[in-house]
């Protein structure tokens, strides 16, 4: 049975009854799975940059990595910057409450009763990195986004 290399309709003849087109040793047997009908195929659904960038800071090193990794996204500059800033951001979480926790140790525990609040601050400005990196909005960090700017 073939069909026609133009539209995709089933040829019985010399001439496609579908679209007109003669159809010759171009018709082809039966159409395969990636058979296209003469209109571009849809691409397989995928992040905007926005989602991507909101997702680099959602976990921390992790997404960040995962979004350096990732072909689509790995070569989106926009989205390469908040996974470099979600990094850099959260390894100076890391490092800032090691050492907050060497030097209230050496206050003899008084710099516990303020690490809540550190804790909810680092916390607020997590959130206010992914919402405005939702809303496509650029926020640079003093240190971390010039640092994050130049590996992005």
């Amino acid at each position: 049975m073939a069909f026609c290399a133009n539209c995709g309709s089933q040829v019985t003849g010399t001439f496609c009854p579908n679209c007109g087109t003669a159809v010759g040793s171009a018709a082809g047997s039966a159409p395969g799975p990636g058979f296209s009908t003469g209109a571009p195929m849809a691409s397989a659904p995928g992040l905007t940059e926005n989602v991507a960038s909101a997702l680099c800071y959602l976990f921390g090193l992790i997404t960040g990595i995962i979004f350096l990794v990732l072909a689509p996204y790995n070569q989106n500059r926009t989205v390469r910057f908040h996974a470099f800033q979600s990094i850099f951001f959260n390894i100076g979480w890391i490092v800032f409450f090691i050492l907050w926790g060497m030097i209230s140790v050496m206050m003899h525990g008084f710099g516990f009763l303020l690490s809540p609040l550190f804790s909810l601050v680092f916390f607020l400005l997590w959130l206010y990195l992914m919402f405005s990196a939702y809303n496509k909005k650029k926020i640079k960090l003093p240190v971390i986004g010039d640092l994050a700017e130049k590996q992005a």
